[in-house]
């Protein structure tokens, strides 16, 4: 979020940032506060479904009118509703299809991207469906992974990666050119 109210300021991202809603108590409420954004918690242990759940967060989201959802680091599985088909976005510390699903998250993937020997690693940026760490992706950076890279030195290749990533995947988004057909992105120029 920091990075891409960042961006937003510089006037480098032609957005806005209405809302951010955390999944679990994180930096990021502090974070928005500073930044003068409407911040909330809403915890999944509070609702009896992942139905129940997902609805309370999209009425907040409806409310304030979003266009663009943007998930970073929200670790709590949300039902996406069919109004916010291709509107989700996510960023994943690894190039799409490998090393994602259940469970693969932060220093997760990173570990097992060295334990594998890897050469390469990266992010995706995809709107989200309702599995895990799948959808249409929309963009992919890659980074090199040496010998001697351990899951701490991958992990900050990685997300400065994302840093850049995300920014440009929102911003296609903000321009009107990304266009899904036959569940692959298409960008427009």
């Amino acid at each position: 979020m920091v990075n891409i109210q960042d961006k937003i300021l510089a006037g480098q991202l032609h957005a806005s940032i209405p809302l951010m809603i955390a999944s679990r108590q994180c930096a990021g409420i502090a974070k928005a506060e500073e930044a003068n954004i409407p911040g909330e918690l809403v915890s999944r242990k509070n609702f009896a479904s992942t139905q129940e759940y997902s609805e309370s967060v999209f009425a907040k989201i409806r409310e304030q009118k979003v266009d663009l959802v943007v998930l970073a680091g929200f670790l709590s599985k949300i039902i996406i509703p069919d109004d916010f088909a291709n509107r989700v976005m996510n960023i994943h510390p690894s190039l799409i299809p490998a090393f994602c699903g259940k469970g693969m998250y932060g220093h997760h993937v990173h570990e097992a991207v060295i334990s594998r020997g890897c050469k390469v690693s990266g992010c995706t940026v995809h709107f989200c469906d309702n599995e895990y760490d799948h959808g249409p992706i929309i963009l992919q950076q890659t980074v090199p992974v040496f010998t001697n890279d351990d899951a701490e030195m991958l992990a900050a290749k990685v997300q400065a990666a994302e840093c850049e990533a995300y920014p440009q995947a929102i911003q296609l988004f903000a321009a009107g050119r990304l266009n899904v057909r036959n569940g692959k992105v298409h960008i427009q120029d």
